[in-house]
């Protein structure tokens, strides 16, 4: 999401996230103000290799529920951010404890920061890969090997995700589109722990701009 009109708009839908881009060489870059949510609605947060600094300030700067590493990130990266945000939190959480006005308390997620690592495939996968990264990510996410860090609008091959051997939830994302309902379907009824979809700029009329139409017909016809 980019822009605060369509990120409303977008909400109205009651989606379970909402992503926001925080890499400068993306199109869909967030500089903005992320408006009021639904507490329903996870603020999703997506980098690629940033400082962890960087990361740790924006999640507490927009209240983030939710980040989505779709760089190279080791697991150690993962786990160093993912020991500081539980640190910060907790520090925050007795800081409020303190505070006894509650319009000066800080803005904190009721869960921890959930840590989505991202994979990108093309025509095939090592599986392997993800065995260091099970205990420490929430979900894993699947997305189509590209020119770009996500946001191609091409899918992989799902046939590939037929030898994922986890039992670690993730998400499906990669070039989703209306014209894809049928295809998804067949793959939710799998055995495969597939968390969520993520849909992305097939529903775009320019970068960062959702056509709300089209998704509600998506979210409809899939809901079926």
């Amino acid at each position: 999401m980019k822009f605060t009109e369509n990120i409303q708009q977008v909400a109205h839908l009651q989606p379970d996230y909402l992503g926001f881009i925080f890499y400068e060489k993306s199109k869909r870059n967030f500089e903005g103000i992320i408006p009021d949510l639904p507490n329903s609605i996870k603020k999703t947060g997506v980098f690629v290799n940033e400082y962890k600094e960087i990361v740790i300030s924006l999640v507490e700067e927009y209240g983030l529920d939710a980040i989505q590493l779709h760089g190279d990130e080791s697991v150690e990266y993962v786990t160093d951010v993912k020991n500081q945000l539980a640190e910060r939190r907790a520090l925050f959480i007795e800081e409020n404890k303190q505070i006894k006005k509650k319009k000066n308390q800080h803005k904190i997620s009721k869960n921890e920061v959930e840590i989505i690592k991202v994979f990108s495939i093309k025509d095939e996968f090592n599986f392997n890969l993800l065995k260091p990264y099970l205990e420490i990510v929430d979900y894993f996410l699947f997305d189509t090997k590209g020119k770009e860090r996500g946001g191609n609008g091409t899918k992989f091959d799902w046939k590939v995700l037929e030898k994922y051997p986890f039992e670690k939830p993730f998400f499906l994302s990669g070039g989703i589109g209306l014209e894809d309902v049928e295809e998804v379907k067949k793959i939710l009824k799998s055995d495969l722990p597939i968390y969520a979809l993520d849909v992305n700029s097939k529903f775009e009329s320019k970068p960062g701009v959702k056509k709300i139409e089209e998704l509600e017909k998506f979210k409809n016809k899939i809901s079926v």
